[in-house]
């Protein structure tokens, strides 16, 4: 079985840390770099029902998309959430490896996950990583469907493709507009409406669209805005990274088990559909 440092070595090398964002926290958290690895449980979010899951599983190391601790902290005791966690994860000899913003920016990265999962062709990145030569790394990425399909259609596909979550996918813009190109990305999209306007798709999926930013982005143009769930635009990723460390275990002849957790870790839980009044009337597309 590797150590530790050696998977970790590999993990830097399928996401290297320096190419995080400055205020992101990635990397080790937790562990022994020493202490043999056999067993890798891949999780969205840090968070106890994740914790009691890789100690079900009997894992060595836990790596997560989302940070534990990203503003830092002062104490890890265990009456805080967060603390309970890294306690769980200690007593039960687990390590917590984190790749967030640098999975982001990978190639592949989280949002060809997203593209590989709404079954989309990526034709590049919506924001090029000034670094990469080939013009494959950056946040986000442009893509196209196989064939053209309603706004409405689109939304629904997203919604199936995807796993289910109390949110589900809401969809903004003429529900008969015709989608043939994408821009994704997943997690929080909602800064770069710029961007996807310079793009020029035809809807732009991502999560956490708030309503100033997507009010504004309607009226902007006839953008189509596809929002679902954070966690659900995320957990694609959690597959690939599996897949990319099986690939990483058998050139190294290192025989790990990997194991995507499935626990929902949404913090929505129930979702209740408003009806309209006679007397409220739905604007639609903007003018």
């Amino acid at each position: 079985m590797p150590a530790l440092s050696d998977v970790i070595q590999a993990l830097d090398a399928l996401w290297p840390p320096e190419r995080a964002e400055q205020w992101d926290a990635v990397g080790l958290v937790c562990g022994d770099p020493s202490a043999e690895v056999n067993r890798v449980l891949i999780a969205v979010d840090p968070v106890p029902a994740v914790a009691a899951e890789a100690v079900a599983f009997d894992a060595d190391l836990l790596l997560t998309h989302h940070p534990l601790y990203l503003r830092g902290t002062t104490t890890v005791a265990a009456d805080t959430f967060k603390g309970r966690v890294v306690h769980t994860l200690i007593k039960n000899d687990i390590a917590l490896h984190v790749a967030h913003t640098n999975a982001d920016r990978a190639d592949p990265g989280v949002s060809d996950a997203l593209a590989g999962a709404l079954g989309l062709r990526v034709v590049g990145p919506l924001v090029p990583d000034p670094d990469d030569p080939e013009g494959r790394r950056g946040l986000g990425r442009v893509c196209e469907l196989p064939e053209a399909l309603s706004l409405a259609a689109f939304a629904q596909h997203t919604a199936a493709s995807l796993p289910a979550t109390a949110q589900g996918v809401r969809a903004g813009g003429d529900p008969d507009m015709m989608v043939r190109t994408v821009a994704v990305c997943g997690g929080s999209g909602d800064s770069l409406f710029d961007r996807v306007r310079a793009a020029g798709v035809d809807a732009y999926v991502t999560a956490d669209l708030r309503h100033h930013p997507a009010s504004e982005a309607r009226e902007h143009s006839p953008l189509g805005l596809v929002d679902a769930a954070h966690w659900a635009t995320e957990w694609p990723w959690c597959e690939q990274a599996a897949a990319q460390l099986d690939a990483v275990s058998e050139r190294h002849g290192w025989e790990l088990r990997t194991k995507v957790s499935r626990t929902v870790t949404d913090p929505w839980t129930a979702h209740a559909s408003s009806g309209l009044h006679h007397d409220y009337e739905y604007s639609g597309a903007p003018n």
